[in-house]
């Protein structure tokens, strides 16, 4: 089911676009939508909406906060561009995938980051943001998706995957 999202994420975009940014774009909605399946399946879909509402606020706001200073200002010389909001969402997706639902799964958990990371690495190379916005989103997309707020389980916790 995660992998059929995943597909049909990529085979949504356009076929002239630059293909690296295309994945990114790809990720940005594929990874979160495969964590949700997984919430759903295990029944934590409660704490994964809140988690991921919460993170989205913050990036918009800091957005909307920051625009028109110099961090926010992006290669291109429009504004609000701290943090990035897909490298944010990629990552959120990448760690709640990797800690919650395949925490065990080293392959997985490297194949879930590495698709986050170059996410990031896709918004600079298409020129939408700094490597700077690109990895502060990467980093609340990461908190938020490896942490829980404990809504509907036993307790807060924070889980990374790829144990060793």
């Amino acid at each position: 089911m995660i992998r059929t999202a995943l597909l049909a994420a990529l085979l949504a975009q356009p076929a002239a676009a630059d293909p690296f940014e295309d994945f990114g774009t790809a990720m940005k909605y594929g990874l979160p939508l495969a964590a949700a399946v997984c919430a759903a399946r295990d029944d934590r879909l409660e704490d994964f909406a809140v988690r991921g509402a919460l993170q989205t606020v913050l990036v918009l706001g800091l957005k909307t906060w920051l625009d028109g200073t110099s961090i926010s200002v992006r290669p291109s010389g429009e504004g609000k561009g701290f943090p990035s909001g897909h490298s944010a969402a990629a990552a959120f997706g990448a760690a709640d995938l990797a800690g919650k639902c395949f925490p065990d799964d080293r392959a997985a958990g490297i194949g879930l980051y590495g698709a986050a990371g170059l996410t990031a690495a896709s918004r600079v190379h298409a020129g939408e943001h700094t490597a700077q916005q690109a990895l502060t989103g990467a980093l609340i997309g990461f908190t938020f998706g490896a942490a829980d707020f404990g809504i509907g389980t036993e307790g807060a916790s924070f889980s990374v995957g790829m144990r060793f």
